[in-house]
């Protein structure tokens, strides 16, 4: 197999493709031969040293692939099956193949291709768990999204649209400001011009906003705390430009008794169940024609130094692929 790897922290200069023997999977686990590998900022994270791994580590947490062994106690699957996954425990969806746990694993809908999947399925889940469960979104509320034209952002309009809500996009410039419109979204704003709040309050007759969904971090801390309403939930899901900064109890009570919350997809799909139920709640929408995805990059293995460097220096839009 041929898998990336990291045995240091840093630049897209640390990964690494080496060629490792697989083992056996255990008994609980099956093989997969993967087809297409989803890619997301939580690889950048974890190769910058943002998220710690013990080293050295593989990357990648989302693929779909074809079972090729399975292990004695494996019963939900076969040899042949087409299969799915959005979740550790161990980093190691960027490569041809893997081991991977049963419990986790998912059979691939039959109306999704394998690099929609991989490109959907993960941020699909994050979406699920953003709108329905962190924050349950209600029809006719203003929602703002940070990062609209990309791949959880586009989903996200779509999502909050069906949901019959008033989607406020923020993306970087007109060509990503226009494609978060295409998807959902009521409004974009176009962060390197627009004051963010200041438009929010406009959209939003002086009202803000119920609920913030930012993936961005230190750059747009300020204008999600003071776009929001009074009891209003700033929902922090990501830090592409770094960590927000610490939010004292008391600056919440002084904007109007405002939450803070910082969930992860890990903690919403803990338990096997939730896992299912998530993936179902994506498959259906795509199954519907509620949700599209929009795969704006493919990349072959080898280059995933610059797949890397493409995403987090924001020249993408939409969702990346990788291609074993």
């Amino acid at each position: 197999m041929k898998a990336v790897r990291i045995h240091s922290t840093g630049g897209p200069e640390v990964l690494q493709i080496e060629n490792l023997e697989l083992p056996e999977p255990a008994a609980d686990e099956v093989r997969i031969r993967h087809t297409a590998i989803g890619f997301n900022f939580q690889d950048i994270y974890t190769r910058s040293g943002q998220y710690a791994a013990p080293l050295p580590s593989g990357l990648g947490t989302e693929a779909v692939g074809i079972v090729e062994s399975i292990g004695s106690a494996v019963q939900d699957f076969k040899v042949g099956d087409r299969v799915c996954y959005a979740s550790g425990p161990i980093l190691a969806a960027c490569a041809t193949h893997r081991n991977y746990p049963a419990a986790r694993l998912l059979h691939a809908p039959t109306h999704m291709q394998d690099e929609q999947i991989a490109a959907a399925l993960l941020k699909g889940m994050t979406v699920e768990y953003l709108m329905h469960r962190c924050y349950p979104v209600q029809k006719g509320q203003y929602v703002l999204m940070h990062a609209a034209a990309g791949g959880v952002g586009l989903l996200a309009g779509q999502w909050g649209n069906h949901l019959g809500a008033h989607m406020i996009g923020v993306a970087a410039g007109p060509e990503k400001v226009k494609l978060a419109l295409a998807n959902g979204y009521a409004y974009c704003l176009d962060r390197l011009k627009d004051d963010i709040p200041a438009r929010v309050k406009e959209i939003t007759q002086g009202a803000g906003v119920p609920v913030v969904y930012d993936s961005v971090g230190k750059n747009s801390f300020e204008q999600s705390l003071n776009s929001l309403a009074p009891r209003g939930y700033f929902v922090s899901f990501g830090t592409t430009t770094g960590a927000p900064p610490p939010v004292p109890a008391s600056t919440l009570q002084k904007m109007g008794s405002l939450y803070f919350t910082r969930p992860t997809l890990v903690t919403y799909t803990a338990s096997t169940q939730e896992l299912r139920d998530s993936a179902s709640a994506v498959f259906d929408l795509f199954a519907k024609g509620v949700l599209k995805i929009n795969i704006h990059q493919r990349y072959p293995l080898q280059d995933i130094a610059k797949a890397h460097a493409d995403l987090e220096s924001g020249h993408t839009s939409g969702s990346s692929v990788i291609i074993p």
